[in-house]
């Protein structure tokens, strides 16, 4: 995957590579999905956890978890836009989701807006990811973003009055200002709202 890509790595390519039959390979994993969301999980061991510590300091430590995850993933944006519909249960990301849970409890947030919320910072993470890490690996990226900037700024403000108005700040922040930010975002949001107890 590393030399190739994600899409390279089907089960006919594995047992190729395995010098076996993709037939035998169906004893350990059922598809090519399952096969990327084990690839996922291996390399989710690389994520840099902070240790387990009492008192304060929870939300950096989150943070700085949600960072090193998404730049993870930056580095292999295939598998970043694969993770957005994987669904790991490995080891590894057990570990990540058990961290996770543990250092934005000590927010004091309620179980239940912890649960949904580490749902959603790391929906929000492997989407930034995804997106970004494939602008990163695409030459193309520079031009499209080079459009977009002309576009905003060529708007005309009788017709696109807040877009005019929002100008230079909508296209403005570095990658690193904008994920922080956005993680803050989600975490103030956790811990103002309740979730609803129909659903739990």
């Amino acid at each position: 995957m590393r030399s190739e890509g994600l899409e390279k790595v089907t089960m006919r390519r594995l047992a190729q590579e395995l010098d076996t039959g993709p037939a035998s390979l169906y004893v350990y994993v059922a598809n090519t999905a399952e096969l990327h969301a084990a690839v996922l999980d291996a390399l989710l061991g690389e994520v840099e956890l902070p240790a387990d510590r009492s008192g304060t300091g929870w939300r950096e430590d989150l943070v700085a978890a949600l960072t090193s995850y998404t730049r993870l993933l930056f580095e292999h944006p295939q598998l970043a836009r694969s993770a957005l519909v994987a669904r790991p249960s490995g080891a590894n990301y057990l570990d990540l989701v058990e961290r996770l849970l543990r250092l934005l409890s000590r927010s004091g947030a309620p179980r239940e807006q912890v649960a949904w919320g580490v749902d959603n910072l790391l929906q929000y993470a492997t989407a930034t990811a995804a997106e970004h890490g494939t602008q990163e690996s695409d030459p193309t990226s520079r031009d499209d973003w080079d459009a977009l900037t002309r576009a905003a700024h060529g708007v005309d403000e009788s017709e696109h009055p807040m877009i005019k108005a929002h100008l230079p700040a909508l296209l403005s922040g570095t990658q690193d200002a904008r994920l922080s930010w956005g993680f803050d975002l989600v975490i103030n949001g956790i811990l103002h709202t309740p979730v609803p107890h129909a659903t739990v």
